[in-house]
């Protein structure tokens, strides 16, 4: 069950370092992304810490993997 749990981990992880760095581009490219004068708007700075924290996630549950497949 562990093994399962591992590689079940892993693959959370990949999935979350391919998803959300493709989804980060198109949030810089969104027009409010920024304002008028050309600075970050609230919906950049939302997206950036949902994105910050999936990856944050993904890092968590790859080292968590990895540990259950050592172990």
């Amino acid at each position: 069950m562990a093994v399962l749990a591992g590689i079940m981990l892993l693959v959370n992880a990949l999935y979350n370092v391919i998803v959300w760095p493709r989804f980060w581009t198109r949030v810089t490219a969104d027009p409010r992304a920024r304002d008028e004068a050309g600075r970050r708007t609230r919906f950049y700075t939302v997206h950036a810490v949902l994105i910050g924290a999936a990856l944050l996630i993904a890092l968590v549950s790859a080292v968590a993997g990895v540990l259950l497949l050592i172990a």
